[in-house]
């Protein structure tokens, strides 16, 4: 397989929340693997809300600039390490890790996923699939009978937890911020939609829903958390996924502001509790095994925006990732946001 001497990658230069001022593309030398590992030409990249918390330096502390950036990616193996037995070039793969904003990835082969085929498909399963699979069983507890509300229910996310309540037998209430998004909640069984800009969620909450929400799933923060809180049933479990509508802010991680949750929990007994996928790592290829088997039973939808109806869509190659990151906050996509990174269906390795 003939493979070219560099390729090309997004870094961050500075920490700014400003994704298209902190980045750049640059060209570097193509890597070799090493035994154990697997060198991946990228074709699909996912977009995530947290990919500014990282161009803002707020996961880790960063002690020197350039850093690679991208969360997730489908590709295939360009190359594979001597010691990588069962790996072979051409072969479909999926990745989670810092650098998949690049035309190619070098890795451990211990930490890609065999996939049947290369499809844009596989990859909500990956950060988005795995947030809401883990935290919904594991951290929300989650069961048959229930009622669960998901904010920004539409989103990548969002949409993957709504159609694994309904699996669990649930009755789900899904936020969103446009009537086209309510058709596509109502098209994958949420029981409840609202459009938050139309209607008023705390009200339509307290009226239809007076005993409380057992489950609450969300991304949002500012007045749809308070509201979540406030809408708790007794023993109730609020999870934070995110808090995306500060993240934008250059003091985003402490610009939340709340009335005091200790008064509102007491007398439910609820519980606010909070979920970051790195901590649940051991839980990924099991939650990855069953996201995958229910795909291909037809019992889950991966809903994919290419960013077709953007308005500088689709997503394509490196210079398109910008885009569909302001694609992401202006709060217009349906599903999982997704960049190819070639401009034709065929694989050109």
């Amino acid at each position: 397989m003939s493979l070219p001497s560099s390729f090309r990658k997004i870094v961050v230069n500075q920490l700014t929340t400003d994704f298209r001022k902190a980045t750049s593309i640059v060209t570097k030398p193509l890597p070799k693997p090493n035994a154990h590992q697997l060198l991946i030409k990228n074709r699909y990249v996912g977009i995530n809300a947290s990919d500014i918390n990282w161009t803002a330096g707020r996961y880790f502390p960063v002690k020197s600039l350039p850093i690679d950036i991208g969360f997730e990616a489908v590709g295939e193996i360009a190359a594979v390490g001597s010691s990588c037995e069962g790996f072979a070039p051409g072969s479909p793969v999926a990745y989670m890790g810092g650098a998949a904003f690049g035309e190619y990835c070098i890795l451990p082969a211990k930490q890609v996923i065999p996939l049947p085929d290369l499809r844009p498909e596989y990859v909500p399963l990956l950060v988005s699939g795995l947030t809401a699979s883990i935290a919904l069983e594991k951290v929300g507890e989650i069961k048959s009978g229930e009622t669960v509300l998901v904010t920004a229910a539409a989103g990548g996310t969002g949409n993957l937890a709504v159609q694994l309540a309904k699996l669990q037998g649930c009755h789900v209430i899904g936020t969103c911020s446009s009537n086209k998004k309510v058709e596509f909640l109502k098209s994958i069984g949420c029981d409840r939609v609202i459009n938050y800009k139309e209607e008023d969620t705390n009200k339509i909450l307290k009226e239809n829903y007076p005993r409380g929400i057992d489950v609450v799933y969300e991304s949002c923060g500012g007045d749809l958390f308070e509201i979540s809180l406030n809408r708790l049933a007794v023993h109730g479990r609020l999870i934070v996924i995110g808090f995306i509508n500060h993240y934008s802010a250059q003091d985003g991680f402490k610009a939340m502001r709340t009335s005091p949750i200790p008064a509102k929990i007491l007398n439910k007994s609820a519980s606010v509790r909070g979920f970051f996928l790195n901590n649940f790592i051991p839980l990924w290829r099991e939650h990855g095994t069953k996201l995958a088997g229910l795909i291909l039973g037809g019992e889950l939808k991966s809903c994919v925006d290419l960013g077709e109806k953007s308005p500088v869509g689709p997503f394509r190659g490196l210079e398109s990732i910008p885009d569909a990151v302001d694609y992401l906050y202006s709060r217009k996509s349906v599903g999982k946001i997704v960049v190819d990174l070639q401009n034709t269906t065929s694989s050109k390795l």
